[in-house]
């Protein structure tokens, strides 16, 4: 699916706005977004959330075979993904200009830097290494793409955990988080990248562009520096000519930016390692609201019972017990919000109509009628009388006298019983008359 192009007006109103230094979010030119880091349960899982771009990162690792030219070393894998559950213009299987424009980017961010001591991911010279292997999913794209991974990809290697190994003879033995502790990675910096957008030919500049921003801008400048104000790579895109002071002011810039960052991540890392050595909630734990109807414990409020406490004995001697003594639970206040789930009296639903239905007299009355009809017609029939109950509307017409004429007669449902008993009569009467041959 292709990208939406922006109208006239909309390009129009956002370069006039940036030529008057200002935002659609109210930022500021060189304010970030908000930056809300979340590590999983898992060791090397982290969600960057910057703004409303959001990035997942996930690290893992093996054990391979080296590389020739490096048997020593350890190797250090990249991946990014942008799949259309981020935004409809990407599409699934298929490279696009930008995935390969971010894969690059984030190579020469992290593995050309040396940011990792690849030399103590060896286990085996020339035989088995670690391969440590950092897959980047884009869950949303609002702009920025390349500082969201970037933070979330240090973020993830810094959290991450492999497990240790054993060496005995020529065997390797594997050890389990169980059996022993998971070894942290030997990280001597973080680089961070920072993007820049430029407008109207390089006259105004922007810090963390949006989505819309990055429509309209003419050019791009990613500069990935660490704390110690070291840049580890640079590159500009968008075919516009920067001088040097434009390049100078922007890596001021940078490296005030990377400092918040890096001690943002830090702070992240230390809370993390704080909430579980505690027990306490840490990774997506902390993001599930209690006040949600998902949620299977609410808070519950605390009763000063101080005062009752006191005048109870008094209450209780003039009170008479009731009959059925048992154990009064403690009174439990819900606190405000929504229903919970799990937590609910027992269901009563339809048990007074039920009830009702069962004090209702009339269904016997009616079943002892119907019993008394039955043996009515019992009787009868013992007696020995015919009874002819039908409920069509025309009867038969019976023969008395074959010499005079037959008239067809139509009787009414009510009228039909006390005929046919009295034709019935007639025709015994006749029987008898008739003489034997």
């Amino acid at each position: 699916m292709r990208e939406t192009p922006l109208s006239n007006c909309e390009r129009q109103f956002l370069l006039k706005a940036i030529e008057e230094k200002k935002r659609l979010d109210g930022r500021q030119t060189y304010d970030y977004r908000n930056i809300k880091i979340t590590f999983g349960t898992d060791y090397g899982c982290c969600i960057v959330d910057l703004g409303k771009t959001r990035v997942l990162a996930q690290v893992s690792c093996e054990l391979v075979a080296p590389k020739e030219n490096r048997p020593t070393e350890g190797i250090l894998f990249l991946s990014l993904e942008l799949s259309p559950m981020a935004s409809p213009i990407f599409e699934a299987g298929r490279q696009s200009e930008l995935l390969v424009k971010l894969n690059r980017l984030l190579e020469r961010c992290l593995r050309n830097s040396k940011c990792i001591d690849t030399e103590s991911l060896c286990v085996v010279s020339g035989e088995k290494v670690w391969q440590i292997r950092v897959d980047v999913h884009v869950l949303n794209h609002e702009g920025n793409l390349m500082d969201a991974a970037s933070i979330a990809a240090i973020a993830g290697l810094c959290h991450f955990r492999r497990p240790d190994v054993g060496i005995q003879g020529d065997e390797v033995t594997v050890y389990g988080p169980e059996e022993r502790d998971p070894v942290p990675l030997s990280i001597y910096h973080m680089p961070i990248c920072v993007s820049f957008a430029f407008f109207l030919e390089g006259t105004y500049l922007l810090v963390d562009p949006s989505e819309r921003e990055e429509r309209v801008m003419d050019g791009l400048l990613v500069i990935a520096m660490n704390k110690h104000r070291e840049i580890c790579s640079i590159q500009s895109s968008g075919g516009i000519m920067l001088l040097k002071d434009q390049v100078l002011r922007c890596s001021k810039i940078a490296s005030v930016k990377v400092s918040e960052i890096t001690d943002l991540i830090n702070r992240a890392l230390e809370n993390d390692r704080k909430a579980r050595k505690e027990g306490g909630k840490f990774g997506f734990a902390e993001l599930m609201a209690v006040q949600r109807i998902t949620a299977l414990k609410s808070d519950e409020v605390s009763i000063e019972m101080s005062d009752g406490d006191a005048g109870a004995p008094s209450v209780a001697i003039t009170t008479e017990s009731p009959p059925e003594v048992g154990r009064v639970p403690s009174p439990v206040v819900r606190a405000p919000g929504a229903g919970q789930v799990g937590e609910s009296l027992e269901n009563a639903w339809g048990l007074e109509q039920l009830e009702e239905e069962e004090d209702q007299p009339g269904d016997e009355v009616m079943d002892e009628g119907l019993e008394i009809k039955e043996e009515n017609q019992r009787q009868e029939k013992s007696k020995g009388e015919v009874v002819v109950i039908s409920d069509s509307e025309e009867e038969e017409v019976v023969i008395l006298n074959p010499k005079t004429q037959v008239k067809e007669s139509t009787l009414h449902a009510s009228q039909s019983q006390p005929q046919s008993t009295g034709a019935a009569k007639k025709k015994k009467k006749q029987q008898k008359k008739k003489p034997v041959h």
